[in-house]
């Protein structure tokens, strides 16, 4: 599928710039459809468990192509702050977590809940919620259990560089958790990272709803973790539905949390829509049109949040970022305040349009 035919697929777009990914995705037909009929079988009657389940399994494997990596490795969630706290869950107490400061809570209070079992927890300053992979570096130290860090910030979309952090890693014995929810389905992990741990929420760049996440799981640590809670899941498909003794699935699916079904018929809708698109040529189509926005907003004299890799999030200092929200949704752009900051978001349903109309409203705005 080319882009434009991908832009189709968002009716949204008619009539709106949605620049505001990074909250929440646009409704794209296929997922609605998807939606729709998952509940009209429902009041029908029609409903059935097995089928639900397969749609569930189809997501597992599509998030499993987009890293590259086999199914098995993958866990089905409902959020990332699941998958936070059951990797929280193996550190041992007496064991350092190194995370930034200013994460997102999701990627925060899982590792600060540890500290109750003795776990010590390392905060990386993030000043104006930046980032460094340095400051990061510099605080993994001989000791350290586990680093999370996120792919993409979310407040600020800065895209910190994961190459050193994953070396200083490897160099100390430390395991590293990616969060991706700002990151997957649009960027790629560098090669040579290799993290032990990938969290992703589905609702923004992955086209579903809340209530679907993953985590996905390096074979080599998968025995060390438990399920967060264990459940019918737990053992794996097949296994029956009833008594003891507690067993395991082999794979990542022993991690899996219960499914709520109707958000994971759109979650597939989502990933097969994504899945249609050449995963290079919507990278460099959203990093091309952030950068864009950002040129130009400089150009206007704006501040720009920095970013030590490309990012496809653009995130501005104005002087009140509440209003000029309000005078870009008046103007039919989407974006959303961040912090006190204005940030937009590209995706491939995005078009050079969407900048163009974008900068005439901050011109306005901020001029």
């Amino acid at each position: 599928m080319q882009l434009d035919g991908f832009r189709q697929q968002f009716p949204i777009t008619e009539r709106l710039s949605w620049l505001a990914t990074p909250s929440c995705a646009p409704a794209a037909s296929p997922v609605l459809r998807a939606v729709r009929a998952e509940l009209d079988r429902w009041a029908d009657g029609d409903a059935d468990w097995t089928e639900r389940d397969r749609r569930a399994e189809a997501c597992r494997r599509r998030f499993a192509e987009l890293l590259g990596r086999p199914a098995d490795q993958v866990a089905l969630l409902s959020s990332t702050a699941e998958a936070a706290a059951t990797v929280a869950g193996s550190v041992p107490s007496g064991g350092r977590i190194v995370v930034g400061e200013r994460e997102y809570r999701s990627n925060i209070y899982p590792w600060l809940a540890a500290e109750r079992r003795g776990v010590t927890v390392a905060a990386v300053p993030m000043p104006d919620g930046l980032l460094d992979s340095g400051r990061v570096c510099e605080a993994i130290i001989d000791g350290t259990s586990l680093v999370s860090v996120s792919v993409v910030q979310s407040a600020t979309g800065s895209r910190v560089d994961l190459i050193p952090i994953a070396e200083r890693c490897r160099e100390v014995g430390a395991r590293l958790f990616l969060d991706a929810t700002q990151s997957a389905g649009v960027l790629s992990i560098p090669a040579g990272v290799d993290p032990d741990f990938v969290a992703a929420h589905g609702y923004k760049w992955l086209l579903g709803v809340r209530g679907t996440a993953y985590l996905a799981v390096r074979r080599d640590r998968l025995t060390a973790l438990g399920p967060l809670a264990a459940n019918s899941r737990t053992a794996g498909a097949g296994a029956g539905d009833y008594g003891g003794p507690l067993s395991y699935a082999d794979g990542a699916e022993r991690l899996d949390l219960p499914l709520s079904w109707p958000v994971w018929a759109a979650a597939e809708a989502g990933l097969e829509l994504l899945g249609r698109l050449d995963p290079i040529v919507l990278q460099q189509h959203c990093l091309r049109l952030a950068e864009a926005l950002a040129d130009g907003a400089r150009d206007q004299g704006l501040a720009v949040m920095g970013s030590e890799r490309p990012s496809q999030i653009v995130t501005l200092r104005v002087p009140d970022a509440e209003r000029a929200v309000g005078e870009l949704t008046a103007a039919g752009v989407r974006a959303t305040a961040r912090n006190g900051n204005l940030r937009f978001g590209f995706h491939g349903f995005s078009a050079e349009h969407d900048v163009e109309q974008t900068l005439a409203v901050l011109r306005k705005v901020t001029g």
